[in-house]
């Protein structure tokens, strides 16, 4: 297989961290306003046929046997990469042993005037004898590397045939298979089924039931924030996909991935503490909490709250220097000390404003607590 020498641009990086949430919320929430679909559906037919369509999912999807036709070509594929990644370095090893031999050579040839002793006639015949051997083994590395490069060209070649073929197959494939599933649920019971949807967080925080226009504000932005960034989580699974084939099917593994992945969630961890926090989702230890009643819970709440805003606006302030440093009004300023050297201000910058979230959402919960406190009720 050909290798894979794309390195992620920054500006894409940093346009898809932006774009593709706005995108999947329209895409949610049109899927909400629509009901849930039957059949199959065209788009997850296509996303099947993007990432994973070397092994004949989106057939598999459309209840087709004809994608066990791709499983094993991917299979071969693989084959011929590992033996292309033994080859090149039989040829290497072959051309290394060529120069060894060469250089064997010069060392043995007699300089004019110096007697030639049994020990150095020895020598120069072994080392005559060992370059065209040498050459040969070196010749014929270079050949089965290039009839196995071969190879992999025709199964690529094969592969992206049928995978074309399938893209423009996919509109027709999807209408049969919804037709024939009409059917089948024409001749069928009708069948309720229940989503079963767990619950978020633990609902023991009796502030999730008190609403001013002030609290509804600051969580109303925290909820934004945290649904926003969520989608991030789908990103990586992209991008961990495209490091696993181009690693294993392309022997091209990448040097950006990981560190893009880590950097975008640790953004992730820092905007989305404060919609946790609204959702009472961060771990607690409530073994005394669950059996407070509802103005105990409010004590128990408050009390405490003057460590976590201690913690919060020191977090804020430091994280803001902190910031501020990764700018470089000169230049592009910091970036990572990878050979990507992608920008670090961004992710940096994510840290104040996480902390400024959270410090909105401890305003927001103290002073829903003040309210059940002052007036005994939830």
């Amino acid at each position: 297989m050909p290798s894979l020498p794309f390195v992620l641009p920054h500006w894409l990086y940093w346009g898809t961290l932006v774009v593709f949430p706005i995108v999947a919320i329209y895409f949610v929430q049109r899927q909400l306003r629509n009901g849930v679909s039957r059949g199959p559906s065209l788009f997850i037919a296509y996303v099947f046929w993007l990432c994973s369509g070397f092994m004949g999912l989106h057939r598999l999807y459309l209840r087709n046997n004809w994608g066990f036709i791709f499983i094993p070509v991917f299979l071969l594929i693989l084959h011929t990469t590992d033996v292309i990644r033994d080859k090149r370095e039989d040829v290497s090893r072959t051309r290394a042993a060529v120069g060894a031999a060469v250089s064997e050579l010069d060392h043995a040839k007699i300089p004019p005037g110096v007697t030639m002793t049994p020990q150095m006639q020895e020598r120069l015949a072994k080392a005559e004898a060992a370059g065209p051997k040498a050459k040969s083994e070196f010749e014929e590395a270079q050949t089965v590397l290039t009839r196995w490069y071969s190879y992999s060209r025709w199964l690529a070649i094969l592969m992206a045939a049928m995978l074309v073929g399938d893209a423009i197959l996919l509109p027709g494939l999807v209408r049969r298979q919804k037709l024939r599933e009409a059917a089948e649920q024409a001749n069928a019971l009708p069948e309720t089924v229940v989503p079963d949807v767990p619950q978020i967080g633990t609902h023991e925080d009796p502030t999730l039931r008190i609403h001013t226009r002030f609290t509804d504000a600051i969580e109303r932005v925290n909820i934004r924030a945290g649904e926003f960034v969520a989608y991030w989580a789908v990103i990586s699974v992209f991008g961990y996909y495209y490091e696993v084939i181009a690693r294993f099917a392309f022997n091209s593994p990448t040097n950006w991935l990981h560190e893009s992945m880590f950097l975008m969630y640790g953004m992730q961890y820092m905007l989305a503490g404060a919609y946790a926090y609204q959702s009472d989702q961060h771990v607690r230890v409530d073994v005394f909490y669950v059996k407070f009643s509802t103005r105990g819970k409010a004590i128990a709440d408050i009390i405490p709250s003057v460590f976590f805003f201690i913690f919060v606006i020191t977090m804020l302030v430091t994280s803001w220097r902190f910031a501020m440093d990764s700018f470089n009004p000169g230049g592009t300023g910091e970036v990572s000390f990878t050979e990507w050297s992608v920008q670090y201000w961004p992710v940096k910058l994510m840290m104040p404003i996480g902390a400024a979230l959270l410090l909105l959402q401890g305003i927001s919960k103290l002073t829903k607590d003040v309210i059940i406190l002052t007036r005994g009720r939830a």
